[in-house]
């Protein structure tokens, strides 16, 4: 290869690089032509599978500011640039490498973090995005629900705390009433006989 497509490649891969929120390094030794296209298939949604040099993608890599690929790249490479969903991808990669062994996942990065191999398994195993998502959004609105149950409580229980203070006092009242009134009648009957005081 010229020197000048050399050049092209570097930067074609370092803006791979930058462009992805995430990427696997894997070796693909022994598998054939057919395998490779049932693997990009199956990521395609994801990420893009690009067979690449050693030496260029060191290159690439150190110009793009990645350093997870540090040491690794050692036999027929491959790279998954993921630029949707990194759980689905690696749901993808993993399930394709248990049904061909051949494929070797041998490390990646997500959001410029280095991950192991064992990382990138781990993140297979988490559910996607948009059930994340979903889990998210109704929790949120349980949480909603319950706050507006918390800040509705205390103002329905203040109601029924004056309510019953208003009827106690009500209720008093009442009781006081009867007892004033024989009150009054006393004092209207003291003044209506007056007591002649002789001397």
């Amino acid at each position: 290869m010229a020197r000048p497509d050399k050049a092209a490649t570097v930067t074609e891969l370092a803006g791979k690089f930058r462009d992805s929120n995430a990427a696997v390094l894997t070796e693909y030794r022994g598998l054939t032509v057919a395998q490779l296209t049932q693997l990009r298939s199956n990521i395609k949604d994801h990420a893009t599978y690009t067979v690449v040099k050693n030496t260029l993608t060191k290159l690439a890599a150190k110009e793009a500011g990645v350093t997870a690929f540090e040491g690794k790249l050692a036999g027929p490479s491959a790279v998954a640039f993921i630029t949707g969903d990194p759980v689905e991808a690696a749901k993808g990669i993993r399930d394709f490498a248990r049904t061909n062994p051949q494929l070797v996942i041998k490390g990646g990065m997500l959001d410029g973090n280095p991950m192991t191999a064992d990382e990138i398994r781990q993140l297979a195993d988490l559910e996607s995005r948009e059930v994340l998502l979903a889990k998210l959004a109704g929790a949120m609105k349980a949480s909603l629900n319950k706050a507006a149950y918390l800040f509705a409580a205390p103002l329905s229980k203040a109601v029924r705390t004056i309510e019953a203070l208003r009827q106690q006092l009500e209720e008093q009242a009442a009781a006081t009433a009867p007892a004033a009134e024989a009150t009054e009648a006393v004092s209207d009957d003291a003044e209506a006989e007056p007591v002649s005081v002789e001397s």
